[in-house]
């Protein structure tokens, strides 16, 4: 056993002194790209901390295989000097001749090139025309980039695109530089200052239209992106951005960058949350303003998923829940509190279906496979937990604890406790069990719900009956109306298998509704 446990401490020191001992600071890539062939060529500038002595680091970079797509990495320098270089298995092993040291900042160059399998899609837009557009959502961005392809370890970026002439580039951040390189090309620079994830790293290389719908608070500028075909329509539903913008900046906290652009793409989804340059389908966007709901999810992805991101994917929730709700809530703040009532009433739906095929917690750190966190437990369950929150503890109570959760861990990394942590911090309350029950088991409460009145006694029994296998415990609101419509409304703490409740009315009520303000997560047991 002692043979054992030595093998296994050895193993854990190389896994920990190798991927898990950086913490990037800058990526600098420098990317070509050409109308002749997909094959681009990369230089990769990485700049990273070290935070535990080690012989070498291990990066991210999809290996070259049968099909004859995927990167070939060529050299690594450091100051001028080789850095002996190994690239199997997907990984990308750099064994410089000096020990790298715990806090040391070292910085490494490194030359590739190949066909992208993924993350970079290369391919013609719906109206025939070439184009390039990165799509690194969740952990494709190592197809095509040398990094770090994890959402924790966040860092500053620079993307210079040299591509023929006829194209235009957006990319994160801000336009440094535009200068001819020759040969037909263009070069483009742009500059991310703002420490982000690989996730939401992008480029877009197309023919492009491009207009400036506004300016926000007289300092950020919103543009649209679009293909020059459509242009008219694109720019009329884009330019709604102008007004999301302002519910997220002035509910939840400053926003992050220096620009928003919303970009006309081949991104596989919807819409793709890329630090201020958020990506959409090609196909979404008709003119009609119908996108409304998907621009304001992306947009509120800048505060919750790019600026406080989840540690890990198996926390997905905290960018993808927060992003359903703040849609909710921009809808509630502008068309009213029914539209937002109809929102949730179809994402319960969605909830309760989605919950008869599995049977996983929104927290889900087993699940390897990171495309599949993309289930209405990440999305419509995640948004009824804020929702709930906001039931139970008051408006005031929630957007104070959502301030505060943004202003701690935005431009850092969080994870569900750490909400947990800041809610029962300015609430004062101990929400162990709201969090255990709605974000660590599966399901949701199953309730049977029923009423009699006895007209002798006048006296109304409220029933209600927990009939799935795990007993939740959730405050509900009963809604009574007499005949003449005079309404009572009484609210029942609900944490035993049946509970019921006796009010005296004066004469047997036209109807008794469970949840009227549509409050709590639930399925209700069909009447037969």
């Amino acid at each position: 056993m002692r043979t054992f446990f030595l093998i296994l401490n050895m193993f854990a020191a190389i896994i920990v002194s190798g991927q898990q001992n950086i913490d990037v600071l800058h990526y600098k890539f420098e990317i070509q790209l050409s109308d002749s062939s997909d094959n681009i060529k990369g230089r990769a500038t990485i700049t990273v901390r070290i935070l535990k002595s080690s012989e070498f680091i291990e990066l991210d970079l999809i290996n070259k295989d049968s099909t004859e797509k995927g990167m070939v990495a060529n050299q690594a320098i450091e100051n001028g000097m080789p850095v002996s270089l190994e690239h199997k298995n997907n990984k990308l092993v750099l064994k410089p001749s000096t020990l790298l040291r715990t806090n040391e900042e070292r910085t490494f160059e490194i030359f590739y090139s190949g066909i992208p399998k993924d993350g970079l899609i290369i391919s013609k837009t719906k109206y025939g025309r070439r184009s390039f557009f990165a799509d690194n959502w969740p952990d494709r961005g190592r197809n095509w980039l040398p990094c770090h392809d994890d959402p924790a370890d966040k860092a500053t970026v620079e993307f210079i695109v040299t591509a023929p002439e006829h194209y235009q580039v957006v990319a994160n951040g801000i336009s440094i530089e535009e200068s001819s390189a020759g040969n037909g090309n263009r070069l483009t620079h742009w500059k991310e200052e703002t420490p982000i994830s690989t996730k939401v790293m992008v480029i877009g290389v197309a023919d492009f239209a491009v207009n400036l719908a506004g300016f926000i608070s007289d300092r950020i500028p919103v543009y649209s992106w679009v293909y020059p075909e459509n242009k008219n329509e694109v720019f009329y539903d884009y330019a709604l951005a102008k007004d999301i913008l302002p519910f997220y900046i002035t509910r939840v906290g400053p926003y992050g960058y220096k620009k928003l652009a919303n970009v006309q793409s081949k991104t596989r989804f919807g819409g793709l949350e890329n630090a201020n340059t958020i990506f959409y389908s090609e196909n979404l966007i008709t003119g009609a303003r119908r996108s409304e709901g998907t621009i304001a999810h992306e947009i509120a992805h800048q505060w919750f998923g790019n600026m406080a991101t989840e540690k890990s994917f198996g926390h997905l929730w905290l960018s993808e829940g927060f992003a359903t709700y703040f849609t909710i809530l921009y809808f509630e703040n502008k068309y009213g509190k029914d539209t937002a009532a109809a929102m949730l009433k179809k994402s319960m739906a969605q909830v309760i279906e989605f919950s008869k095929k599995s049977n996983k917690p929104v927290v889900d750190t087993a699940e390897k496979n990171y495309l599949k966190l993309l289930n209405a437990n990440s999305y419509q369950k995640g948004g009824w937990v804020l929702h709930m929150l906001r039931r139970e503890l008051g408006d005031s109570v929630f957007w104070k604890s959502i301030r505060k959760y943004y202003s701690i861990y935005s431009g850092g990394i969080a994870g569900t406790e750490d909400l947990q942590r800041v809610f029962e911090t300015v609430s004062g309350k101990n929400l162990k069990q709201f969090f255990k029950q709605w974000l660590y088991t599966p399901g949701q409460p199953l309730l049977d719900f029923y009423w009699k009145y006895d007209d002798a006694l006048k006296k109304l029994k409220v029933s209600i009956d927990q009939k799935q296998n795990q007993l939740f415990h959730f405050p509900i609101t009963v809604k009574i109306v007499d005949s003449r419509g005079k309404t009572l409304y009484k609210r029942i703490m609900v944490s035993q298998q049946s509970e019921s409740l006796v009010i005296s009315v004066k004469e047997k009520p036209s109807m008794v509704l469970l949840d009227p303000e549509v409050s709590l997560l639930y399925e209700e047991v069909e009447k037969k």
